[in-house]
C-alpha cells in the first residue's frame, strides 16, 4: 500500500541555484516530481515549454485564476506565476513527493491550503556569490541584475517561515543535505506505518 505523497516548497532568491540542485535531486530520486508552473514570463533561451514552465498569454492566466485552477499564484517582476492543484493533489494522491519551485509569497499560500507542507529554502553563501551567479548568466541587463539583488534580500529575510535551510555553498553538499530532508520525511513514523503495513503486521503477529 502506498502512503500519501508530501507536499515541499523550496524557495530561494533568484541565483542562488535552486533549479539547478531540485534538477539533479530529480534524476536520483523516482519517487519525485516537480510541478511545472504556468507563467506569462517571455521564454529563455534554451527553455521549453511544458518542461520549465507553460507558458501562456495573461489572458489565459487569469481566466485560470476566475477558475480557481491554481493551488497558488504571485506577481514577480511584472509577470504572473501560477500552480495547477488538479495536477499537484493527483500526484499526492499517487504516494509521491512533490515539489514546487516558488517564492515566499506562494510558501505562505500553499502551507495555509495544506499544512502538511514542508518548507524548504535555499541560501547563496554570500552576497558577492549571489551577484557573481546573477551576472554569469549573461541573460539580463545591469538594471535587472540590481532588482533581483534587492528582491533576493527581501525573499532571503523569509527563511524562517521554513522548515528546512540549505546553503548552496559547495553544490554536490547542498544536494546530499537536500536528498536528506525527503529521506526524513519518508522514514516518518506515520509514513511507514501505511509503507510497511504488511511487514509491520507479519512482525508483531
Amino acid at each position: 500500500m502506498s502512503s500519501k505523497g508530501t507536499l515541499f516548497t523550496v524557495s530561494a532568491p533568484s541565483g542562488a541555484g535552486k533549479t539547478s540542485l531540485v534538477n539533479a535531486l530529480i534524476q536520483r530520486d523516482s519517487r519525485l516530481r516537480v510541478s511545472v508552473s504556468h507563467t506569462t514570463r517571455p521564454m529563455r533561451p534554451g527553455e521549453q515549454d511544458g518542461v520549465n514552465y507553460h507558458f501562456v498569454g495573461e489572458q489565459v492566466f487569469r481566466d485560470m485564476l476566475k477558475r480557481a485552477e491554481f493551488l497558488e499564484h504571485a506577481q514577480v517582476f511584472g509577470n504572473l506565476y501560477g500552480t495547477s492543484q488538479t495536477w499537484v493533489e493527483q500526484q499526492l494522491a499517487a504516494g509521491l513527493d512533490v515539489i514546487l519551485e516558488i517564492d515566499w509569497q506562494g510558501a505562505q499560500q500553499v502551507k495555509k491550503l495544506i499544512p502538511g507542507t514542508r518548507a524548504i529554502f535555499i541560501l547563496p553563501p554570500s552576497r558577492a556569490t549571489l551577484l557573481q551567479r546573477l551576472t554569469a548568466r549573461g541573460q539580463d541587463d545591469n538594471a535587472i541584475i540590481d532588482a533581483r539583488m534587492a528582491e533576493a534580500v527581501e525573499e532571503m529575510s523569509h527563511y524562517v517561515e521554513g522548515d528546512y535551510l540549505v546553503v548552496n555553498q559547495d553544490f554536490d553538499v547542498a544536494l546530499a543535505e537536500l536528498q536528506a530532508i525527503f529521506t526524513c520525511q519518508r522514514l516518518r513514523i506515520s509514513r511507514q506505518q501505511t509503507e510497511l503495513a504488511q511487514l509491520l503486521q507479519d512482525l508483531l503477529s
